[in-house]
């Protein structure tokens, strides 16, 4: 099982790769519209289920897709470097900012309800089967002997959703920044690898590496869909994740019919059952495989954040914390030797 786990990785992070079993034999009769999604390594599972949905209506059928999916922020600078996109699911807010300011997507990208998101998700602390090293919380993670798994927040969005969630647990329960940043200091300390993306930290993990993993609840329940023996922790602050889906000035007409199906009941169906909150309300969550308890599987966290409410906005806390020279987490990091 584990080696179908990792090839079906491996196969999903290819470039270019077409979406089989959604609607080919109408695409390739009647030549219809082929859509280029460029996103994050993480949904890639949840997009093509969504699309097998989609190509069951009229406005989708036999619309076929060709897809690219790794590390958000080099995806977001593929697309700007010349990457055919139709539609761009990433996995934070500035990586479709970078697209804005190439004049690639409106500025007008996220003026609707959902503010231009169309996933969600909270950062959990992922442990091995029956957590051998009691694992309850963010405290445990600096204590010594714990190694720890988080993506690269120079390439990776899902790293630094979780350096935020980090930051947070200080910061939002009365600590100071100069706090925040000693307990991030001695997060990173215990960092044993530190891959390009959220999707390659999640392979580390389930190959032996580490005690603990930094996460989207998503992945872990995917992981446990195909077969991989895992559990989580839901610390009792965290952070909401909010993934951008955003559709180019050049899109084909097509992409506005998808991201209205993206966004609605049975898109955000597909999502929770590949282990996404939905973003609206009304969407069936119940039967959830490999969610901790498939009728309960989005549990209400004891204090959750959000960027809006806790970090001003992308682009204020992209310049506090991950700026390439001043950024806190990234001085942090270049601290601990652990950047490649």
């Amino acid at each position: 099982m584990r080696h179908r786990i990792r090839a079906a990785i491996a196969l999903a992070m290819v470039t270019g790769l077409a979406l089989s079993g959604c609607g080919g034999g109408d695409a390739a009769a009647g030549g219809s519209a082929t859509l280029n999604i460029v996103g994050f390594a993480v949904p890639e599972a949840a997009n093509k289920a969504i699309a097998a949905e989609w190509n069951k209506t009229d406005a989708g059928k036999g619309v076929r897709f060709k897809t690219s999916y790794g590390a958000s922020g080099d995806q977001s600078r593929a697309v700007v470097s010349g990457l055919k996109a139709d539609y761009v699911h990433f996995s934070v807010t500035s990586d479709v900012t970078r697209l804005v300011d190439a004049g690639l997507v409106e500025e007008s990208w996220d003026d609707g309800p959902n503010k231009g998101i169309v996933s969600s998700s909270v950062v959990v602390l992922a442990v091995r089967k029956g957590n051998p090293k009691n694992i309850q919380g963010w405290d445990d993670l600096i204590k010594p002997g714990i190694g720890i798994v988080t993506p690269n927040p120079a390439s990776s969005g899902a790293a630094r959703w979780n350096a935020l969630a980090a930051w947070g647990h200080i910061a939002a329960n009365g600590g100071t920044d100069a706090q925040a940043q000693e307990y991030l200091t001695k997060l990173f300390a215990n960092v044993v690898s530190l891959p390009n993306s959220g999707r390659d930290a999640t392979t580390t993990f389930l190959g032996g590496t580490g005690d603990v993993l930094l996460a989207y609840e998503n992945e872990t329940i995917l992981a446990r869909q195909n077969g991989e023996e895992l559990d989580w922790v839901l610390p009792a602050t965290t952070l909401l994740i909010e993934n951008p889906g955003a559709i180019l000035t050049a899109a084909d007409p097509k992409a506005k019919d998808w991201l209205d199906f993206v966004l609605g009941p049975q898109g955000q169906r597909q999502f929770a059952l590949t282990g996404f909150r939905p973003i609206i309300d009304g969407v069936d969550t119940s039967g959830i495989e490999g969610a901790l308890d498939p009728n309960n599987p989005f549990p209400a966290p004891q204090k959750l954040l959000t960027v809006q409410n806790d970090f001003e906005s992308w682009s204020a806390l992209s310049k506090k914390f991950f700026d390439e020279k001043e950024g806190i987490v990234t001085k942090v990091i270049a601290a601990s030797g652990k950047a490649k």
